[in-house]
């Protein structure tokens, strides 16, 4: 069984008795660290580990096309401020890794909505030039395969910032809805242009939103859906006509009063369930809304910068979902410098040994 397989009948709730062993991805400083601690620079992360990526992504170009020119605008020996192709001005971190700092938008009240709208139309010259080939490997790889979906939230936030996207909501909420189901046209138009060439169809669509911070969602469970679901239910709708029944959406923070409306809209997995400050609970949110609710990750990632017992402990909490489906264990978010190459190897040999 491999990979792909396996992945699908723990989703599926079909029957498995083990977990994939699966890496994501870690913070550039944990690269730095892992390197000198014994994984060698010219060997790829996976051979190293023994791990499977989570999976094999396809999709085509879903962002503004064209993009806006990017311009420096002031440059430091620590930092840059940039215009960049996305309009949004900002000053990025020369020798850190760090979020920028937002300082202006071009995207900021409804005025300005039909400039990007033109930028979010169909367009061949989004179709990868070797999209048949991609897709050929893909269905090759063993892994999962998963279409990427554009984000309904999320790049609306990144574009305007969250101070204008609330303020949006409230003083145009059709320009809101218009923005969210111009995404949604594109997405549906995109799965058109991919799932009739693949020869079966992809296991997941799957989209990026951030849309949580440790207090909760930016957009209140109402105005979603209000102005958000009913594009999601309709790339649903778009994805099962062509047989695929999971709609994934990654989304940093507490996620928690947003998982309902989500389910209701179609979205049926969460990754990656941070445990954050709020202590999420991945076996609370499968007793709250059942097993329709699949997740990927749930695995405190500060557990492995700890050690042997608190990375036990970790995968005790976690054994009921991942016996019962529905649940693939992964750690909540990117590997942090604080994890050693150590501990982090324990980890996995301790999920590969898992048998259920």
């Amino acid at each position: 069984m491999n990979t792909r397989e396996l992945w699908l009948n723990i989703m599926h709730y079909r029957g498995h008795d083990r977990m994939p062993v699966i890496h994501w991805t870690q913070w550039p400083e944990t690269t730095e660290r892992w390197h000198r601690e014994g994984w060698p620079q010219e060997t790829d992360i996976h051979t190293f580990l023994g791990t499977s990526p989570h999976w094999f992504g396809l999709g085509v170009n879903l962002s503004l096309f064209p993009l806006f020119e990017q311009k420096v605008l002031e440059e430091t020996d620590e930092y840059r401020i940039v215009r960049g192709d996305d309009g949004v001005i900002q000053q990025e971190w020369k020798n850190k890794s760090c979020i920028p700092h937002y300082l202006d938008f071009s995207l900021k009240t409804a005025g300005d909505w039909p400039e990007f709208k033109k930028r979010l139309q169909p367009d061949s010259q989004r179709i990868p030039p070797d999209l048949d080939q991609k897709i050929a490997v893909a269905l090759a790889s063993g892994l999962p395969v998963v279409f990427s979906t554009a984000s309904l939230m999320g790049w609306i936030r990144n574009w305007m910032g969250v101070v204008n996207m609330s303020y949006l909501m409230y003083d145009a909420p059709t320009v809101y809805a218009d923005m969210v189901m111009t995404l949604t046209d594109l997405t549906c138009w995109a799965i058109d242009q991919v799932f009739p060439k693949m020869g079966r169809p992809p296991d997941m669509a799957f989209g990026w939103e951030d849309i949580c911070g440790k207090a909760g969602p930016l957009v209140s469970p109402d105005l979603f859906r209000k102005y958000v679901a009913p594009g999601y239910r309709r790339i649903r709708e778009k994805i099962e006509s062509y047989g695929v029944s999971l709609l994934g959406i990654d989304s940093d923070g507490d996620v928690r009063s947003l998982v309902g409306p989500w389910l209701e809209a179609g979205v049926n997995v969460q990754f990656p369930v941070e445990i954050g400050t709020w202590q999420a609970d991945p076996y609370q949110l499968r007793r709250q809304f059942g097993r329709e609710l699949r997740i990927i990750g749930g695995f405190n990632k500060l557990a492995l910068e700890k050690g042997p017992a608190e990375i036990d402990a970790e995968i005790a909490r976690r054994w009921p979902l991942m016996k019962e489906g529905g649940f693939v264990l992964m750690p909540d978010h990117l590997i942090t410098p604080g994890t050693s190459l150590d501990n982090y190897r324990y980890f996995l040999n301790r999920v590969r040994s898992l048998r259920f």
